[in-house]
């Protein structure tokens, strides 16, 4: 086994990441901070058979690799600020369909146009709830460049076995820090393939459920001929308007994401065994909330920390357990608000919540970060 120490930024870690999962298709428009993403994946990906497309758009990149994915490839697009919003039509179309895909978000300044060199984390509750209807979203959410590699290839395993577009949110600094990497060598990484059918093409039916409520996915072009569409349809793909019909497949595709919740649930946490405050942040962010428990640790506060690596489903019932236990939760965003509305609902009873927001397209820096448990204690 050999690793590969590398310096690179976290934009290329996701392209390398991509390709490492087996990414064979790329379709997207370049945008900041965004861009390197494509740049990669138009000089990488002929190098191992693959193709990539740029299009005339966001609505476009996001339509072409669902098409790619129905065909059997791994696919991925890659984004930022308004383009994010272009692709969340065919996101649910993606989501209703069942196709698996991986779109980036490397979030930045907005709203509109915003700032487009700068950070944000703006997308937290877009990335959740942008496109319309009751929907199952995954959407994973890296603090450093190896991360954004390991979370890139989860991001297309967790795709491909439950069938489902996967977002990976990445902010600004994240998506363009450089840092050593050391990256593992491929014999140590774990890759999912989709669940294919094993029956005949005359009994497929492309939405028919196995126990885990997947249904097994054929490749367009194998004989396997089936229906596609972003109306809600039946264990035959073709269109229905019957009530008791919309009720299973909506209730499906949220539970196949629900009753998997340990699998995708992931976070990391920090002295919270004798924590009275938790700081709770994510990408950028994070790094600065540890700098602060380390201050405010070296001061006698007792300071923990706690990183939700999946934003989506959020890790609820570890961050409910801390909160009957501490005096405090501390939530820094790089937005007005909008994960401190998810730990409210979860621990607003148990504890006190306080929020820490910045808009100004900066960093939140540790410092600030000290300064506002030092102002709550």
């Amino acid at each position: 086994m050999k690793s590969r120490v590398r310096l690179m930024q976290g934009n290329e870690a996701c392209v390398e990441g991509a390709i490492a999962a087996g990414m064979r298709f790329y379709a997207g428009y370049p945008i900041t901070p965004s861009t390197e993403i494509a740049e990669l994946s138009a000089e990488k990906l002929p190098l191992v058979g693959g193709r990539f497309m740029q299009m005339e758009d966001e609505i476009g990149g996001m339509a072409a690799i669902i098409g790619a994915s129905l065909a059997g490839a791994k696919s991925m697009t890659a984004t930022s600020g308004p383009g994010f919003s272009l692709k969340q039509e065919n996101i649910g179309y993606a989501t209703i369909a069942e196709v698996p895909c991986v779109i980036v978000n490397v979030q930045r300044g907005g709203p509109s146009t915003g700032m487009p060199t700068s950070p944000a984390q703006g997308e937290i509750m877009q990335a959740r709830w942008g496109t319309h209807g009751d929907h199952p979203v995954i959407a994973l959410t890296p603090s450093s460049v190896r991360e954004t590699f390991d979370l890139t290839i989860k991001a297309f395993n967790m795709a491909e076995k439950y069938r489902t577009p996967v977002i990976l949110l990445m902010d600004e600094v994240i998506g363009h820090m450089r840092e050593k990497v050391q990256l593992p060598d491929p014999s140590e990484l774990e890759i999912v393939e989709r669940k294919r059918p094993d029956c005949s093409s005359e009994e497929y039916l492309p939405y028919k459920a196995d126990y885990d409520l997947v249904p097994p996915m054929a490749d367009f072009g194998t004989g396997y001929r089936y229906h596609v569409t972003g109306l809600v349809h039946d264990e035959t793909g073709f269109p229905s308007n019957n009530a008791e019909v919309a009720d299973k497949l909506i209730r499906r595709l949220s539970n196949k994401i629900e009753m998997h919740r340990d699998e995708i649930e992931s976070w990391e946490e920090e002295n919270t065994e004798d924590a009275e405050i938790i700081i709770l942040s994510y990408g950028c962010v994070a790094r600065a909330s540890k700098s602060a428990m380390n201050i405010l640790r070296s001061k006698g506060i007792k300071v923990g920390t706690f990183r939700p690596i999946s934003i989506w489903p959020f890790p609820e019932r570890r961050l409910r357990e801390l909160s009957l236990r501490v005096k405090t939760i501390v939530v820094p965003e790089m937005n007005l608000g909008q994960l401190v509305l998810e730990v409210e609902r979860i621990c607003g009873c148990n504890t006190i919540i306080e929020k820490l927001n910045k808009v100004s397209c900066e960093i939140i820096y540790p410092e600030e970060i000290v300064r506002k448990i030092e102002e709550v204690l």
